[in-house]
């Protein structure tokens, strides 16, 4: 499912309109967004939890050439699945 499919069946779901719709996915993406940036933790209970790991710099190398390059640091959104979805999708 991408996030128009979402919007779509958010519409039909709750009887709005797609502009509707295309609001609050939009408010709630941006609102998860930024609690992420702010280095928050964004728990929905039963589906899950989202929070940012940081991974430090290293020398890695370039696998075509072989050349060293220097990886810089970053931030990446990690994902956990919550108890409730790991029983519902091995039921």
């Amino acid at each position: 499912m991408n996030k128009s499919e979402l919007v779509k069946a958010l519409s039909d779901e709750a009887n709005i309109s797609l502009e509707e719709a295309t609001m609050v996915v939009n408010t709630f993406m941006d609102s998860m967004k930024d609690a992420l940036l702010q280095g928050g933790r964004v728990e929905i209970r039963g589906f899950g939890s989202f929070k940012v790991k940081e991974y430090g710099g290293y020398a890695g190398r370039n696998p075509r050439t072989g050349e060293k390059v220097t990886v810089q640091p970053k931030r990446l959104p990690f994902f956990r699945a919550g108890k409730d979805l790991k029983e519902y999708l091995n039921s």
